[in-house]
Parts: structure tokens; C-alpha cells; sequence
């Protein structure tokens, strides 16, 4: 089953003067996307160890003869490539290469040395319900409700007063299916075309995968059974606060190795630390970041828990989709939480140009007065910054709940189109 990203109207055209660098988790769609894009370039794939000798062993000078305008995958398995590629570029005997691979660090450490300057750089996530509820007869995605609330020159509530109340039912059936199918399998696209007990072995196989190749290029690990404890043990901490002692005590190592540790989830895409809202509004603020996995599916393959969302796992997704389409769109925009030590916590605050949208993420049915505290005190706080405050939750309907600026939202409707 073939998804359109959101991302494609950003990579240039093949017939323009670009490198381009494709990175994010492995099994992301990356290859597909490219070969896509791109079907008349040369394919390189350097995972196959015959092709890493060949480019090894081939002379700079025969670089654009022999290989010229191309697609290299896994380009971070053979370093000599970047180096080569450069002379090529700089030369100006290719116009046009494409690098991509999975270990983000490997591959941008090489950029920062040699292509610093010369290349354009872009992620894959996994799919985003915005991309898997799209219609079948536009050509791409097109940008969810979320996207016009930070973009828009207009105030959230004329966006929002523009938008259906409620969708027609069997609107609101397709999307709330498509949204029960990221919260339960996360957005690999493999898994769309399989059933649930092989979608239950794929992510069952991508955590060894997982741990077996991106542990070995990143972290060199001769054991990983103390990784796989922390990997286990930080996505049950999803949606939470992240305290390195703690973790690493829990699974048996050091802070400072937890703190490694973490660092290698978040190069290889598995999670991501929302840092706190640096500002004291109210009161005195945590100054800890919050911990969130950025696939579900691969949250609850790794915290075995299949049952309904919790509130944590529904937090995980709603901030991880906020998180991947804001980076698929290049929005100008920083994600951060309100928290003090008094115990006033705000989910997540979205800062544009403009001013600050805040978010309080419910997992329930219907939105009451009381879930509105967080947002009305911040509001209050911020003054003109604030543009407006969103309860999203899992019921039907966009409603205006009070001054200033207050929605309740659906997560349905704010993450699609």
C-alpha cells in the first residue's frame, strides 16, 4: 500500500544543483520515497559489503565516470564516500547526489567535516495521521488543521470557527479508524499491508533489528542486554518526567550511561526530550525535560501493554505527531512544557513568531471545566503572547469553551487535514 509524505514537495528537482541528505529511523519509507522521487538516478545501496569495497576502492578522479549522479543508501557505512563525493561536487562533474541512512550521528558527523555548507538536509518519520488519512485523489497530504492554527495570520478562534463543528459520521468513523490504527500499531509503513499477528512479529523483529545494527554502528556495545533494559525501561517513562539518576539506577547502570544511552535513542529517532518552558509565569518552574517515543507501535512492542490508550501513551502520540510534522514542514516553531514546582502543568506550548498556542491532551470522551485550568492560568501569564489554548481529546466535536481563546478539539481534527 503506497502513502504519499508530506515531506516530498520539500527535495528539490533532480535537474537543480543539489546534495541532499535523507535521514530518520530505520524502515521509515526512506529508500521507497527516494527511488520514487528519483527513478532515473543510479541506486547504491552500501549495506551489501561488495558495493562499500567497490566505492572504496575506486579512485576519486573515476568518481562522476563511474558513479556520477546518484542515490547512496546507508552512505555512513563507507566514510570515504562523503570526501569523494565533495571532490565530484565541488568540481562540478555531478550536479546531483543524494545520501541517506539511519544513524543520524555517523552521517552528520561526516556532513559537519566535509559537506558542511554544500548539503540540504531532511528527515522521514514515521507516518503521520495527516498522511494516512489523506484523500486518495490529492497528490500529497495535505497539512492537518494543526498546521493552520500555527501558520495563519488569523486568530485560532476565526480558524477554528471556520472548520465543521462535527463531521458528517462517516467522516468522522474513517478518521477516527485511521487514528485507532496509529495508536495501536504506530506508523511503520511495512506494517499497513499486514495482519495483526505478522504486524505484532515485524515489531517484534525491528527491536532486535534495532539493537542488533544501529547499537552496532552507533555505540560499538559488545553487550547489549543493558541497553535493552534501558530501552525497555524509557518507554515506560514515556510522557514523563525524565530524571537520569533514576533510570539509570532502575536499570542498573550509571547516570552518566543512562544519560549515553538516551542520547543514542534520540539519534536513532526512537525518542525525543521535550525541554521544559524556560520562563517563570506563575510560579517556579521544573527545569527537567519530558521523555516521548516517538512511534506508538514500537512504545507498546517495547513496554509489552496492548490494551486501550492510557493517558500517557495517548499523550505520546498526540506530542509526537505535534513533533513530526512541525519538523516534516520545517514550521518555524519550538515545542516545550509549562510545569512548576507547586504542581501547575500545561501538556505543551507550540512558540511561533507570532506568539504561543498552549495544549492540554486529555485521553477521554468530553472536556470539563476543570481540565481547562492549566490553560486559563498560562493564558493569563503570557497576556498578548498567548494566541490561544486547545484541549484535545478523543471526542467528536471542535467547541469554543471560553475566554481567552479557549477550543476543545479533537485530536482527529487537529491532526488531519
Amino acid at each position: 500500500m503506497h502513502i504519499e509524505r508530506s515531506i516530498e514537495p520539500r527535495f528539490p528537482p533532480q535537474d537543480s544543483i543539489r546534495l541532499v541528505l535523507l535521514t530518520g529511523a530505520r524502515q521509515t519509507g526512506k529508500t521507497t520515497l527516494l527511488r520514487q522521487l528519483y527513478p532515473t538516478l543510479t541506486y547504491i545501496n552500501l549495506d551489501a559489503p561488495e558495493n562499500r569495497d567497490a566505492l572504496r576502492s575506486l579512485s576519486t578522479f573515476a568518481w562522476a565516470k563511474t558513479v556520477g549522479d546518484a542515490i547512496i543508501d546507508e552512505a555512513q557505512k563507507e566514510p570515504s564516500v562523503f570526501e569523494k563525493v565533495k571532490f565530484a561536487f565541488d568540481a562540478k562533474s555531478v550536479r546531483f547526489t543524494v545520501l541517506s541512512g539511519s544513524a543520524q550521528i555517523l552521517l552528520l558527523r561526516s556532513v559537519r567535516e566535509v559537506l558542511a555548507g554544500r548539503v540540504f538536509l531532511y528527515e522521514l518519520y514515521p507516518l503521520m495521521l495527516c498522511e494516512l488519512a489523506a484523500s486518495p485523489n490529492t497528490a500529497t497530504p495535505q497539512p492537518p488543521l494543526l498546521a493552520r492554527l500555527i501558520q495563519s495570520e488569523a486568530n485560532v478562534g476565526a480558524v477554528l470557527n471556520q472548520a465543521s463543528p462535527r463531521l458528517m459520521p462517516e467522516q468522522q468513523y474513517y478518521l477516527a479508524e485511521k487514528e485507532q490504527y496509529l495508536l495501536t500499531w504506530g506508523g511503520m509503513p511495512a506494517l499497513l499491508g499486514l495482519n495483526e499477528a505478522d504486524r505484532t512479529e515485524w515489531l517484534r523483529s525491528y527491536t532486535y533489528t534495532y539493537l542488533e545494527r544501529d547499537m552496532a554502528d552507533l555505540a560499538r556495545l559488545n553487550d547489549l542486554s543493558p541497553f535493552k533494559t534501558f530501552q525497555r525501561l524509557a518507554a515506560l517513562r514515556s510522557a514523563q518526567l525524565l530524571s537520569y539518576a533514576e533510570l539509570g539506577r532502575d536499570a542498573g547502570v550509571s547516570a552518566d550511561t543512562a544519560r549515553r544511552y538516551l542520547e543514542y535513542l534520540k539519534i536513532s529517532y526512537q525518542s525525543v526530550l521535550l525541554p521544559p518552558f524556560s520562563r517563570n509565569l506563575t510560579s517556579r518552574v521544573v527545569k527537567t525535560p519530558k521523555l516521548y517515543w516517538l512511534d506508538v507501535g514500537l512504545l507498546r512492542q517495547m513496554t509489552g501493554y496492548h490494551g486501550d490508550p492510557t493517558g500517557p501513551v495517548f499523550e505520546t502520540y498526540v506530542v509526537s505527531e505535534v513533533y513530526k510534522w512541525i519538523k516534516t514542514s520545517a514550521t518555524e516553531a519550538e515545542l516545550s512544557f509549562y510545569r512548576t514546582r507547586s504542581g501547575l502543568e500545561l501538556d505543551l506550548l507550540i512558540q511561533t513568531p507570532r506568539g504561543i498556542l498552549g495544549m492540554e491532551i486529555k485521553s477521554r470522551q468530553r472536556v470539563d471545566t476543570p481540565d481547562l485550568y492549566a490553560l486559563r492560568e498560562v493564558a493569563k501569564a503570557l497576556g498578548s503572547e498567548w494566541l490561544g489554548g486547545l484541549c484535545v481529546y478523543r471526542g467528536s466535536e471542535i467547541r469554543f469553551m471560553g475566554k481567552p481563546s479557549i477550543w476543545a478539539v479533537p485530536s482527529s481534527r487537529l491532526l488531519s487535514p
